[in-house]
């Protein structure tokens, strides 16, 4: 048995030296009401650096603990049950997986995969079809105001993403007429474009980002999905029109600095917010669970007619796993960021 630990916990930028590669072993005999998994994937993801500090800066979310096992989105196969609800051979996931490639997890903690609801690719229960699509999904129903025929523009960031290359293609499915993705490479940029329906995107490493937008968006921006905050936010925020729609996914650029969530606007921004009326409030998914279901299903649909599109990094082996998340954390991804354990 190998599992990753934390060994820093410092305010800063994380790195892979901040994990550290174990083995151990786990109790021979499953319990009642237990299962002894194997694990096939694990996600990184964003979020997960708020628990690297002490204080996360969420109710939801603890921090992990120096030394102890880390976790997070995960998928496996059961190997030995002694659950009245699963059995061996089945597929699971949980949000608190624990990043060792075998455990013992509490049946109840887990939920049962149907394989074929994603055309047997099980990592997509991590991304589309899991929380991230989730994200895009309900944060547009719930946050974007966007309606069939209503002739909007969305603007994306952190476009190239694995919840903006969703919600781009959801945006659109969800009814807008245009929409503009914003991301750090042309290789982004070209996909987001040729393979996932965006009408155009920038490079907000070349050129003048905002004579750019103006020139995407002549009619302005309606609704504007925010994965990174900072400069980039605070440019699409200034061509936003009267009456908009922030929704607030995410502000990576801020993770590393010692500020609240979400992170102020500057004083310049947010009086244009405050004149344009546009909203700008938090948006937690796991404050829509009662529509979890239905959606899911409403992804997988869409994954199954070749209306979404998903991509994946993929990055091979626990030992990486470090590396994985310090790739994600800059940008290195196309899609969804996950660690294979096992086939």
């Amino acid at each position: 048995l190998l599992n990753s630990t934390i060994t820093l916990g410092k305010n800063g930028v994380p790195v892979a030296e901040n994990f550290r590669l174990e083995q151990s072993t786990i109790a021979d005999t499953v319990q009642v009401g237990q299962v002894r998994v194997k694990t096939l994937y694990l996600s990184v993801d964003p979020y997960m650096r708020c628990r690297m500090n002490e204080d996360t800066g969420s109710d939801y979310l603890r921090p992990w603990q120096l030394s102890e096992v880390a976790d997070g989105g995960g998928i496996g196969v059961v190997e030995e049950s002694q659950h009245h609800n699963l059995a061996k051979g089945d597929f699971v996931t949980s949000f608190t997986w624990p990043w060792q490639t075998a455990a013992i997890l509490d049946g109840d903690s887990l939920q049962k995969l149907e394989p074929q609801l994603v055309n047997g690719r099980l990592s997509y229960f991590l991304g589309a079809a899991g929380i991230t699509g989730l994200t895009a999904l309900l944060g547009i129903r719930e946050k974007g105001h966007v309606a069939m025929g209503a002739n909007q523009t969305m603007v994306v960031s952190g476009a190239a993403g694995a919840c903006g290359s969703l919600a781009g293609q959801i945006g659109r499915l969800e009814g807008c007429s245009r929409v503009v993705g914003i991301a750090g490479t042309d290789e982004k940029c070209s996909i987001l474009v040729q393979e996932m329906g965006f009408d155009a995107a920038i490079n907000y490493k070349k050129g003048d980002v905002a004579k750019q937008l103006r020139e995407l968006c002549p009619g302005g921006v309606d609704v504007y999905f925010d994965n990174v905050g900072g400069d980039i936010s605070d440019t699409v925020i200034s061509q936003m029109n009267q009456n908009s729609h922030i929704i607030l996914c995410g502000q990576i650029s801020q993770y590393n600095k010692d500020v609240p969530y979400p992170p102020p606007l500057p004083p310049d921004t947010e009086k244009i917010q405050k004149e344009r009326n546009i909203t700008r409030e938090r948006f937690l998914v796991l404050n829509y669970m009662d529509k979890q279901e239905a959606s899911v299903l409403q992804l997988c649909q869409w994954i199954q007619e070749g209306k979404l599109k998903v991509r994946e990094t993929v990055v091979e082996g626990l030992a990486n796993i470090g590396a994985a998340f310090q790739s994600m954390m800059n940008g290195g991804n196309i899609g969804k960021q996950i660690v294979s354990i096992s086939k």
